[in-house]
């Protein structure tokens, strides 16, 4: 998701809006924290951090979806691959995980396997 919906959810979240959120970021007035929630503008470093800061969340978890997006190897498919697969269910994206790895070619990696009731059985016993 892009970092100005991030921005949004999590003001909403915490029940702050521009003008709140602009008084605990410095040099940032409300008319550009307004253009960070609309994702007209990105914040610099220092900026992303008190936005971590204010929102309590590490700034990584704001620029995850923003590095991922700048990718010159993803392609725009790609990304309307990843949106269409988020907008699921997690059945919905197993089966498309089967229907794709089969596609490619290429063995899904399964889930581990809980132990076995006899094995776990003969490891209480030793």
């Amino acid at each position: 998701m892009p970092l100005g919906t991030t921005l949004r959810l999590l003001a909403k979240a915490r029940g702050l809006n521009a003008t709140d959120i602009a008084t605990a970021i410095p040099r940032a007035g409300v008319a550009t924290v307004s253009a960070w929630l609309q994702g007209e503008k990105l914040p610099g470093k220092d900026q992303l951090d008190a936005l971590a800061r204010t929102f309590g969340v590490p700034a990584g978890a704001l620029l995850a979806e923003l590095a991922s997006s700048l990718d010159p190897a993803r392609t725009a498919g790609e990304h309307e691959l990843l949106a269409a697969y988020r907008a699921l269910d997690s059945r919905q994206q197993g089966a498309l995980l089967e229907v794709a790895t089969s596609m490619a070619g290429t063995p899904r990696k399964s889930a581990p396997r809980a132990p076995r009731k006899a094995a776990a059985r003969r490891k209480a016993k030793a």
